[in-house]
């Protein structure tokens, strides 16, 4: 080789070198701080003191299961408190498999949403680890994501939820940035068709979104208000009207009803009018609560998103066969106490595990559709199947509003069976979710309760569910609930009309 061919040939390989050198260098590229020490403070030590004061003062968690919470995303002295509230609904101490992180652009607009899958984020409380693998696989199989990593670098909305996050979850965490750029709804519903299965007990998703900018303290409350309501709806059409119509309203300075609307019909988009998705209204407040300044403000609402799927995972705590044993059981007992005044025998040799477990247990019978007695406890001594014969010859003999039950109603009634969860203490109605809790009141060693489905049966409000409770159950006045110590419950229902 001569002597201008080495030397070319040596040239040619330091050049490919140092730029394989500097693409290895530059193949991860963290996500910086871009508002740090100006919406939250830029000292480690000062910035977790900080939020953990906002969590002190935070709405107590009150909300269970919680798979989306709808957050905002201005300064902290301004929604600091109310964005605290949000991820205080959330349980610290799950550890979620990822973590989508979903608002819409301040700064550009394109036809499609950005995800960040170039690095981790770093805030000043430290790393937060980017699922680079589940972000790249998305932009892979969706066109309505992109690489686009200016959309990141000095976008706040998505930052500021980071040490939220980092100072409330025990356990390490991933998420998915994602910042919605588009005011299509096509593409909107686009990106909630690729996110869609992601919404599940095992993930969570937070949505940054502050509502009404701008206008009076007295017209932020009312608008605000109507927005959150259209949200907690869970029908997209519903919010979208709702927003789309806000120049009809003619309020002055409004500028707009929700700035991150996209985000949110985003995920209104996945759960539309789907019963196992509940939203729950937990803080409000405006820029005017901190300032003093009513004049123009900023709105600022908690939300948090429940999925009755541990209710349909507590149903299926106990089998199809488990079930129709139980009922098997309490028709036994109804017939051979009632006739012979004896308890029936009970062969438990092909017993599932679930059987010999402890549960509160109410029983329910009626007869031609009326009820005809119903008597339970919430704790028990012995195992479920016990429980359930027991309390079917206490339903049967021992209401105090009826008669026992005779032998010639016997083939008339029919039986229901409500497993309960266990009692937990509330400290307001607002904790109460009509037809999914039972409720049980006491005062003054007066005592009542009323069973989940009681409301749907009667279709009462909340003020009717407990004065009802009170005054017939507890005896202890209309308003009494007002003054006693509240506990909801959940149950698992089933009779025998579900296997006929």
């Amino acid at each position: 080789m001569r002597t201008g061919n080495i030397i070319l040939f040596f040239i040619i390989m330091v050049s490919f070198n140092s730029a394989c050198s500097q693409n290895a260098g530059n193949s991860k590229k963290d996500r910086l701080p871009a508002v740090a020490g100006q919406f939250y403070p830029a000292d480690s030590s000062t910035l977790r003191k900080n939020v953990t004061d906002l969590f002190s003062r935070a709405v107590v968690p009150k909300i269970d299961n919680v798979v989306a919470v709808i957050v905002p995303h201005a300064g902290y002295v301004y929604s600091g408190q109310v964005a605290a509230s949000a991820f205080n609904q959330i349980d610290k101490d799950k550890s979620y498999k990822t973590i989508f992180i979903i608002g819409t652009s301040h700064k550009m607009t394109f036809d499609g949403a950005a995800i960040y899958n170039s690095g981790d984020f770093i805030t000043p409380l430290g790393k937060v680890s980017v699922d680079t693998d589940l972000s790249t696989e998305l932009i892979k199989r969706h066109n309505c994501f992109i690489v686009k990593d200016e959309a990141h670098l000095y976008e706040h909305c998505l930052e500021v939820q980071l040490p939220f996050l980092q100072v409330h979850l025990k356990k390490p965490f991933k998420i998915v940035p994602i910042i919605i750029a588009t005011s299509s709804i096509n593409t909107i519903k686009k990106i909630s068709d690729a996110l869609k299965d992601f919404l599940t007990s095992e993930n969570l998703f937070v949505i940054s979104t502050d509502f009404s900018h701008y206008p009076s303290y007295k017209d932020a409350c009312s608008v605000d208000s109507t927005t959150a309501k259209s949200i907690i709806s869970n029908n997209a059409e519903t919010f979208l009207s709702e927003i789309q119509k806000y120049d009809n309203y003619k309020i002055p300075n409004l500028s707009t009803k929700i700035c991150g609307w996209s985000s949110v019909l985003a995920l209104l988009n996945i759960t539309d009018n789907n019963p196992n998705f509940v939203y729950h209204t937990v803080q409000y407040m405006n820029s005017g609560d901190v300032s003093g300044d009513k004049s123009s403000v900023v709105g600022y609402w908690a939300i948090a998103i429940s999925s009755n799927k541990s209710k349909n995972e507590k149903n299926s705590l106990f089998s199809e066969e488990d079930k129709k044993m139980l009922l098997k059981i309490a028709r036994n007992t109804l017939e051979s106490y009632i006739i012979n005044k004896r308890f029936p025998d009970i062969n438990t040799d092909n017993f599932s595990e679930k059987l010999f477990e402890k549960y509160g247990v109410f029983v329910t019978l009626h007869k031609n559709g009326e009820l005809r007695g119903c008597i339970g406890r919430f704790s028990a001594q012995g195992p479920v199947y016990e429980t359930v014969r027991d309390m079917t010859i206490s339903a049967a003999t021992q209401d105090p509003r009826f008669l026992p039950v005779t032998k010639d109603e016997i083939k008339d009634i029919d039986i229901e069976i409500s497993v309960l969860t266990p009692l937990k203490k509330i400290t307001s109605p607002d904790e109460i979710e009509l037809g999914k809790h039972g409720i049980y009141m006491s005062l003054n060693g007066m005592s009542g309760t009323f069973l989940p489905q009681v409301a749907k049966e009667t279709g009462w409000d909340k003020e009717e569910f407990l004065g009802h409770c009170a005054r017939d159950k507890a005896g202890i006045g209309w308003n009494g609930w007002k003054k006693a110590d509240l506990y909801t419950y959940e149950a698992i229902v089933f009779g025998e009309k579900d296997f006929k």
